[in-house]
Formats: C-alpha cells, structure tokens, sequence
C-alpha cells in the first residue's frame, strides 16, 4: 500500500511515516517502479506501535534504543524487556501526576460555588475595613 492509505490505516501523516524511516524506526520503506512507498502490514504494526509509544510519551531516542535491539540479529530480549520496564514506570508515573491533577480539578469544579461565595465575602469584609480604616 502507498503512503496515503497507510495513513488511513494509522493515523500517522505521511511526513511522519517519513520522518520514522529518516530517524531508522521503520526499516526502509521499498518504493515501486514509480518510486512511491509501498508500505506492508509489518510497516503498519510498527507504525501502529511507535504511534501509541509516543502518544504514551516515550522519546524518539528510547524508540531507537528499543528498535535497535528488537531488529539485531541477535537475542537481545533481557534488554528489551528492562527498557520496556523502565518506560512502562515513567508512564506510571506521568498518569499518576495526571491523576493528581485531575482529582484535584475534579475537587475544584464540586465546590467552585462553595469556594467563590467565600472569596467574594473575604474580599468584601477587606473592603469593608479599609472603608472604615480611612
């Protein structure tokens, strides 16, 4: 298949499938006798899995580390298994801030009535004394 319909498939723009073969996470893509790509489903698996790895927030740099090891001729599986560990733990880590976070707007739109009648009646009473402090 051509570039366009490997991004229908994906979702991944054509010029982000190039960048992925520029950057070595795709292995060269043939091209036909036309020169344009002709993208298999081994491409489209690989294409599939770095788009949902950045997504989650892994760098282009441990893609590679990660992509290097998986296509070596030799068993490198102790090693890929560690950085997948290892990214699977930051991902941990970035969806509990997120989690955090969102519990903390969760507790912020609950009582935004709750917490804007207060504010507005401390504003009030500050304005109040400096009426009467002049």
């Amino acid at each position: 298949m051509n570039i366009k319909e490997a991004y229908k498939i994906t979702g991944v723009s054509s010029s982000t499938i190039r960048y992925y073969e520029k950057e070595g996470l795709i292995p060269y893509i043939s091209r036909d006798k036309n020169g344009v790509r002709d993208i298999d489903e081994h491409m489209i698996r690989r294409i599939k899995f770095i788009k949902t790895m950045r997504l989650a927030g892994m760098t282009i740099e441990a893609l590679k580390k990660y992509i290097k090891l998986f296509d070596s001729m030799q068993n490198h599986q102790k090693e890929e298994l560690q950085l997948l560990k290892e990214q699977k733990a930051i991902m941990e880590e970035k969806r509990d801030d997120i989690q955090l976070a969102i519990n903390h707007l969760d507790y912020k739109i609950t009582n935004f009535y709750d917490h804007t009648a207060q504010l507005e009646s401390e504003i009030k009473q500050a304005e109040n004394k400096d009426i009467l402090n002049n």
